[in-house]
């Protein structure tokens, strides 16, 4: 499973890739994103078991495909390619480093800088005749994105193999059947939704999908992402490393450039808290701050879905014909962990 995920799951979303896409895969702006991974270095630490490395440029890839798949549209297919090209290392991180954990979107604006000044990537464009406008902004396609709880292209890629990958919440068996009984649907303003032909294998959607969020917003993930987002900002201080690299370097390259920068200088603070997230495999969930610890308390961004379902009559949200699934959205927009997650350091 773990060599070949990406490859057989982008076959299910897209049978057959579309020529005109490999010579955009292929460019440096979009290349950089093989070192990036998905789940925002998780990764990277034991406190996760993750079973196996998904990319930004494989969820890339893979929203492109969908987009491709349900509109056959080759500048909204571009556009979906193109949507992460600001991701940094270690993905989400940063925007814990700036602040941002509650939107999660403190990078955005940089994305469409980079994709306009990219020379390559006009090149292709005007040997394609598509206009950098037409792509450089992934959220005027309702296919490709749309406002939470709506299934946009992008929310359904991330979460079949951030599933897949952080508990075992789906096989490819179980994405192949999920995936086809999708179609694109009109919602409540009518405009076009990727929605489920039928309610029975939307319930096992939702649950699913809400299962994957609950990991996200547990202590354990916002610990691992927190520390993580103190580690880039003690590099960036200690001169480890410059703002920058985390767009120039891997994160295999970051993580071997701060083993060797912890075992040659183990009293550092930036030592002791990598150390710590390269050691870490529990925590303690606590109603205060615990003394000598780690502790973090935050509020982070609620990743969920209502999705459209067909009904004999009509196009309806699923909770507003299945109780079932009313219950478990509900649940989870009411769910907190305990107000400090603490961490002992190593």
């Amino acid at each position: 499973m773990k060599e070949d995920f990406a490859d057989k799951y982008h076959r299910i979303l897209c049978k057959k890739t579309p020529d005109f896409l490999s010579k955009y895969i292929s460019l440096p702006i979009l290349k950089r994103l093989e070192g990036v991974g998905l789940l925002c270095g998780t990764d990277w630490t034991p406190l996760f078991h993750n079973n196996f490395f998904y990319s930004r440029l494989d969820h890339s890839i893979g929203t492109a495909l969908i987009v491709w798949n349900f509109t056959k549209d080759k500048k909204q297919t571009i556009s979906a390619l193109l949507h992460d090209v600001s991701t940094p290392a270690f993905s989400h991180v940063s925007d814990f480093k700036n602040g941002d954990a509650l939107t999660q979107s403190s990078t955005e604006n940089l994305n469409a800088q980079l994709i306009e000044n990219d020379s390559k990537l006009l090149e292709f464009l005007k040997q394609d005749g598509i206009n950098v406008s037409e792509v450089s902004d992934y959220h005027i396609y309702p296919i490709a994105d749309n406002e939470i709880p709506g299934l946009s292209a992008d929310r359904l890629e991330y979460m079949y193999p951030s599933g897949a990958a952080l508990d075992s919440v789906w096989t490819l068996t179980e994405i192949e059947n999920s995936y086809n009984h999708i179609n694109v649907l009109k919602n409540e303003k009518e405009i076009p939704e990727l929605g489920f032909l039928e309610e029975g294998e939307c319930l096992i959607y939702t649950k699913k999908f809400i299962q994957t969020s609950m990991i996200l917003q547990r202590n354990e993930d916002k610990i691992a992402m927190q520390l993580m987002a103190d580690i880039l900002k003690l590099a960036e201080e200690s001169k480890i490393i410059k703002p920058n690299e985390l767009f120039t370097l891997s994160e295999k390259e970051l993580i071997e450039l701060f083993t060797k920068s912890a075992e040659e200088n183990p009293s550092w603070k930036f030592s002791k808290y990598f150390r710590t997230f390269r050691g870490m495999k529990k925590i303690f969930h606590s109603e205060t701050k615990m003394k000598g610890f780690y502790c973090v308390n935050l509020q982070v961004k609620r990743r969920y879905i209502n999705p459209l379902v067909k009904t004999k009559n009509s196009i309806k949200r699923i909770s507003e014909v299945n109780k079932e699934a009313k219950e478990i959205i509900e649940q989870f927009l009411h769910f907190n962990d305990t107000k400090f997650g603490c961490l002992e350091f190593l």
